[in-house]
């Protein structure tokens, strides 16, 4: 079974720094591209930031020139740098990735989500 374990979140003051870190393992021929998503209470669930196979990436307005999204395809991990935190960055972060596995099926996969809490 295909698992995405993230790791890295936890409480920081405003204008403060997280590394998430989300880690795909399990029977995997190929990942594809890699995101991460944020839920804040009351509101749906949104893509922050995305990485394609071969590097290329997409953010999220609110976060341009804040995160960085990375990848090491050894590794099967991939990484979400934030700086410069705001309290309206408080969610729960989710890790998703699109993989084939060994038996040949491609599906997406959710991480089981990590909390971000930005105090003021």
């Amino acid at each position: 079974q295909v698992q995405l374990v993230e790791s890295g979140g936890g409480l920081v003051q405003s204008g403060g720094s997280l590394r998430l870190s989300c880690a795909v393992s399990g029977p995997t021929f190929k990942i594809y591209s890699m995101a991460w998503h944020r839920q804040a209470p009351g509101k749906p669930r949104d893509l922050v930031a995305g990485i394609a196979t071969y590097g290329t990436t997409y953010y999220e307005e609110a976060v341009k020139g804040r995160f960085t999204i990375s990848r090491d395809n050894a590794k099967n991990t991939v990484y979400l740098e934030m700086n410069n935190l705001k309290p309206e960055d408080t969610a729960v972060y989710y890790c998703n990735s699109d993989v084939r596995s060994t038996d040949g099926g491609l599906q997406s996969y959710w991480g089981q989500g990590t909390q971000v809490t930005v105090s003021s």
